[in-house]
């Protein structure tokens, strides 16, 4: 089985990014679904935005305890492992009959993500010396948006012509090929080949935690970055109902049409913004907190107006401006605070980091149905009552960007201490 396995960084880079892809498309299709599942289990938005927390519920826990694992054994495997779980409940979750089934398999997606993507960035991070590791981890956090095309278009469209239950059948069977894929094909890397520290001793999670507090660029990345994704999230999950109801798009149109203003920037500005900051950072070492932080001060202004509009194509063109700002974090954000990390502390803190996304990804959407709700039970319609509670919630942007701005003050030092192994 060895002598299939490669030590090359593409292969690697390209298998991984494939599995966060499809990853995504499991924990994304269901935003596409919004409007049939209410139908057929007669849900309000806040069960259905309950559906994203429950797949953050058992996720944010096991994470934590899968990465410690994965700091000391063969990382792949635990990637290999998960992604099969989850592709097979994500299958199970076109089979369910009732809404407690489809609620305890969106929690066993979560489970089988919790397995099998924590590691990730941390092999990555071992194929790539550290001035190629933001560039690197943009390619990897491509897999949020093009997983968020296909599974809002390409699960919007099945849905419309098959059926929701195909969409979550469909899209959850290409992990099972790559899980096997991984398994054979990709090498575990050394383990902090490409860093000045060598020691191999694992550090205790309260080692990482205490290190991700104390370096201050790092506290305030890691905050801002939980906040942008509690809203990403949010926004995400309802944009296609939000088109559905005031446009009267059908299921498979605002799916496109979402996965278009969605997706596309947002891969342009994560691919961008990582090769952009690797490319002036020797210069400007700030920019790996400063760009994301203005650009994150910029989206919320964008997107409250974009949300707002009654017109279909100047609501259309806003979004696509707004998700060039929102996103842009992603690789910078996941490549500095692993330069920021000892090599043997990355898996765990990129499971830390998730249990702050995690919380924020599943909080956004109840947080966002709840406003919804109570905004209809005011009087107002449902789709004018959903587009005030996503214009309101997306002020969180403003305190996203200030702790990349914070972080900014200290980030060149931060790193220069790093590199010559004063912290």
């Amino acid at each position: 089985m060895r002598r299939f396995r490669s030590t090359s960084p593409q292969r690697a880079l390209f298998l991984l990014t494939a599995i966060g892809t499809i990853g995504f498309v499991d924990r994304i299709v269901v935003n596409a679904l919004v409007e049939p599942l209410k139908a057929e289990f007669a849900l309000s938005d806040a069960q259905i935005g309950l559906l994203g927390f429950a797949y953050a519920a058992l996720n944010i826990s096991l994470g934590v305890i899968v990465a410690r694992l994965a700091e000391s054994r063969r990382r792949l495997t635990f990637t290999a492992v998960g992604t099969f779980l989850w592709s097979l409940a994500a299958t199970a979750s076109g089979l369910v009959t009732t809404w407690g089934q489809l609620l305890a398999a969106r929690i066993a997606v979560g489970v089988g993500e919790a397995v099998g993507l924590p590691a990730n960035q941390s092999v990555i991070a071992d194929y790539y010396p550290p001035h190629r590791r933001a560039s690197a981890m943009s390619i990897l956090l491509l897999a949020p948006p093009i997983g968020a095309f296909i599974g809002l278009a390409g699960g919007g469209y099945i849905a419309q012509i098959w059926g929701w239950r195909w969409a979550f059948i469909v899209t959850g069977v290409p992990g099972l090929l790559l899980a096997l894929l991984v398994w054979l094909l990709v090498s575990e890397p050394q383990r902090g080949v490409h860093d000045a520290n060598t020691d191999d001793n694992v550090p205790s999670t309260w080692a990482v935690v205490r290190r991700l507090w104390d370096v201050r660029s790092a506290r305030h990345l890691v905050a801002g970055s939980s906040l942008a994704a509690l809203m990403g999230f949010g926004l995400l999950a309802f944009v296609p109902a939000l088109l559905s109801r005031r446009f009267g798009l059908t299921t498979g149109e605002a799916g496109l049409a979402t996965a278009l203003m969605a997706t596309v920037p947002a891969a342009l500005a994560i691919l961008g913004g990582g090769f952009i900051a690797d490319r002036f950072a020797d210069r400007f070492p700030r920019i790996y907190a400063w760009l994301p932080g203005m650009s994150l001060l910029l989206a919320f202004p964008v997107y409250a107006l974009a949300i707002t509009r009654s017109d279909l194509w100047t609501l259309i063109a806003l979004i696509l401006v707004s998700t060039l700002l929102q996103f842009n974090y992603l690789g910078m954000t996941t490549g500095t605070v692993a330069n920021l990390l000892h090599h043997r502390m990355r898996a765990t803190a990129n499971a830390l980091t998730n249990v702050l996304g995690g919380l924020a990804g599943g909080i956004g959407p109840l947080m966002i149905g709840w406003g919804s709700d109570r905004l209809s039970d005011a009087g107002y319609d449902t789709g004018q009552a959903l587009a005030l509670s996503m214009a309101a919630c997306a002020a969180i942007y403003l305190w996203a960007g200030a702790h990349y701005m914070l972080g900014a003050r200290t980030i060149a030092g931060d790193l220069a201490a790093v590199r010559e192994g004063r912290i």
